[in-house]
């Protein structure tokens, strides 16, 4: 697929078809994502791929709002930051996310991004804490890294 076309087809994919997606793709997509460019070169993004439908399920409660659908997703990748690499990981992992969504459409699936790093479980109650400190607690995430997004990924239900 030609970049502008990729360009032109991406967009937000929130209903899943019920099919795995192959394991030689999510890794096309991690590879190309891996290429993504970083502040001095630092590579401070990661990716956690989660294709458990329980953990799935865990990860859709993440928030209160705008994180439902990845229950439904076949994989998602989690994007992270490695803190001890450069103060700038917050936008190295902007660039590595866009990378894992315009790697998706090139492959023929869908993605959409759930934003993690800075929310509130709860958009009424910031008592509930926020949604990075909750997956990375649920992923067993190591100490200096951290959550950014959530990219879930699938092949898109037929309309």
């Amino acid at each position: 697929m030609e970049f502008a076309e990729v360009i032109a087809r991406r967009h937000s994919v929130r209903k899943f078809a019920d099919r795995p997606v192959e394991r030689e793709v999510i890794d096309a997509v991690l590879n190309m994502a891996a290429t993504a460019p970083s502040s001095k070169n630092s590579k401070s993004s990661a990716f956690l791929v989660v294709e458990d439908k329980d953990m799935l399920a865990a990860i859709s409660e993440m928030r209160d709002r705008g994180s439902a659908f990845v229950k439904d997703a076949a994989a998602a990748v989690v994007v992270l930051g490695d803190t001890a690499k450069t103060d700038l990981w917050v936008d190295n992992c902007a660039i590595s996310a866009t990378f894992v969504h315009l790697a998706a459409t090139a492959m023929d699936l869908g993605s959409c991004w759930v934003h993690v790093n800075g929310r509130y479980r709860s958009a009424s109650d910031p008592s509930a804490g926020l949604a990075g400190d909750y997956l990375e607690e649920l992923l067993g995430v190591k100490d200096g890294f951290k959550c950014y997004c959530v990219i879930a990924l699938g092949y898109p239900e037929e309309q």
